[in-house]
């Protein structure tokens, strides 16, 4: 990879953190060779602090660290891509990032398995998903199967709604199965694309 530092007086380039999972713009840092060659040998996001005027590993007072995951440089070889893992907020406000934006992904079915898990920490007992979680991984299961037969009966028939009812019956409590097993929907779907690209 190859980055002309020489291009600006500082020897500073713009360094974009991005959420490897979300793909949310996080913050923007400047990076010169020590910065960048620290954060690619510790795999914690370093900068070169303009005000501190030395690196500055982010989250090295927090403990929010940016845990590296990829690094680009743009085709002027100027301006550097992060793609990192957020162990906590990003803004010294407190916010997701520096734009005061939540950090999940703007897809409907990542922000339903954010309320699964929610309400499954959570301890309000006269919610659903938490009264299915006190149940066990077998009620679980058994849920996810029933709601799947459930489908496929009304598959047979001609009510469009009613399917569609019970194939969103079905999802949810497949959503729920994974949290319950520890995964979530992007594990699935990370097992899809490798086969896939087999």
């Amino acid at each position: 990879m190859q980055v002309n530092f020489e291009k600006y007086a500082d020897g500073l380039v713009p360094a974009i953190v991005q959420d490897h999972f979300t793909g949310k713009v996080l913050m923007l840092g400047f990076m010169n060779k020590e910065a960048l060659d620290k954060t690619i040998e510790g795999k914690k996001v370093t900068f070169y602090s303009r005000s501190k005027k030395r690196l500055w590993t982010k989250g090295e007072e927090s403990s929010y660290f940016l845990l590296l995951k990829d690094i680009a440089v743009d085709c002027d070889q100027d301006t550097l891509l992060i793609k990192a893992e957020p162990l906590g907020p990003v803004c010294h406000t407190g916010a997701d990032t520096c734009w005061n934006e939540k950090n999940h992904r703007e897809d409907f079915l990542t922000y339903l398995e954010e309320i699964i898990d929610s309400r499954r920490r959570g301890t309000e007992e006269r919610s659903y998903v938490r009264q299915l979680f006190n149940k066990g991984i077998n009620k679980i299961a058994q849920k996810v199967g029933e709601e799947a037969v459930e489908m496929v009966i009304e598959a047979k028939d001609d009510n469009e709604t009613l399917f569609l009812n019970e194939s969103a019956d079905l999802l949810f409590h497949y959503l729920v199965l994974l949290n319950a097993k520890g995964y979530n929907l992007q594990d699935v779907i990370d097992v899809l694309k490798e086969r896939h690209s087999k």
